[in-house]
């Protein structure tokens, strides 16, 4: 276990490249903005489809 753990923070150390702070920050508002906007655009469409179904139940009963 102690030998995995060793070999395994070599790799990270030394074989890894790793994105730069800048990059990873800006890549980060870009997923966290697609995902507030596709969170919106599923909600309007849940919204725009049970306005729908309930004025369709509307009609049915009355």
């Amino acid at each position: 276990m102690i030998e995995y753990i060793k070999e395994s923070y070599n790799e990270l150390r030394n074989h890894v490249t790793w994105t730069p702070l800048s990059e990873a920050q800006r890549l980060t508002v870009i997923v966290a903005v697609f995902s507030v906007v596709l969170a919106l655009a599923t909600w309007g469409v849940d919204t725009v489809f049970s306005g729908v179904i309930e004025q369709y139940f509307k009609l049915i009963k009355g």
